[in-house]
């Protein structure tokens, strides 16, 4: 954690709906004038496509049936550390992006699958991370310890599946089938590496449907916002005006001292109503130390 050069970290599964957070906090960054240096997670990931091929074989022969994206083999855990604490020390640090498709991959000339060169990330008021391992702990690493606001996107787990299944399929062309054994063996390392990261958090998002997901794999539809409630767990309630985000959020209840529950289609309004301040703090707050 760094007063100075602080950071933001959105923490969630594949699927989890951690891409649509990062479009609200980017829509806080444009309209509030905030410079952040954006990190996504993939970056650190540690093969590209075509090795992730290869090394996924190679498990398989070695019997490491767990082997995926969500454990320590696969990333670069200690590269993640490592920008996280030069970020936090100097404002500094380097990182690459991964190109999904063809058209991330179109302006830098490569194939998709692909990282392009490690590289110095550029003048920013804050780091803005958003992937799978961003409260990430493990007995070589601890990443969660330097993020200043750590954020987890998990809906319940039925969702997030059906969240994938359908995201996989249309986006990536996979059979349900591929979905489903992908799912399979990451499951191991998401109850070891991503779930333990939920408890580490500062805010949980949670959206929770209100119909029927009971088979996963059979879902035809994503139950929509308006199909869904989304609760929101703050490890520490002090500071947060709880009467001021009832009063605005209409439909909105305290099930818990320290949680919200709010509509579904209210997510993105909250989210601004609670992150807007705190970003807001976390920059004026880094203004005062840098100009003494």
């Amino acid at each position: 954690m760094s007063a100075k050069h602080p950071i933001i970290a959105i923490t969630g599964s594949s699927g989890a709906g951690t891409t649509s957070v990062t479009r609200t906090f980017e829509n806080i960054f444009r309209r509030e004038g905030v410079a952040a240096a954006v990190v996504e997670g993939d970056s650190f990931h540690r093969y590209d496509r075509a090795a992730m091929k290869v090394a996924m074989a190679e498990a398989e022969k070695q019997n490491r049936p767990h082997f995926s994206h969500f454990g320590e083999d696969a990333n670069l855990f200690k590269e993640l550390e490592a920008l996280f604490a030069a970020y936090a020390e100097s404002g500094t640090g380097t990182s690459r992006k991964y190109l999904h498709n063809e058209e991330e991959a179109a302006p830098f000339k490569q194939p998709p699958g692909t990282f392009t060169p490690w590289a110095p990330l550029p003048p920013s008021e804050l780091l803005f991370y958003e992937g799978l391992h961003g409260g990430v702990t493990t007995d070589k690493v601890d990443v969660a310890r330097l993020a200043d606001l750590l954020i987890g996107v998990v809906p319940v787990i039925n969702l997030e599946w059906i969240q994938k299944i359908h995201r996989d399929k249309s986006t990536r062309g996979y059979s349900t089938e591929a979905v489903t054994d992908v799912i399979l063996r990451r499951m191991h390392e998401y109850v070891h590496y991503i779930c333990p990261q939920f408890t580490r958090t500062h805010i949980n998002f949670q959206r929770v449907p209100v119909v029927d997901t009971s088979d996963p794999f059979i879902a035809r539809t994503i139950p929509t916002a308006d199909e869904s409630l989304v609760v929101i767990r703050f490890s520490d309630p002090k500071g947060i005006d709880m009467p001021y985000l009832l009063s605005m959020l209409h439909d909105s209840f305290m099930s818990r001292a320290n949680t919200l529950v709010v509509p579904g289609g209210k997510m993105e309004l909250a989210m601004q109503l609670i992150f807007t301040p705190m970003i807001m703090r976390l920059v004026e707050r880094r203004k005062k130390l840098l100009s003494h």
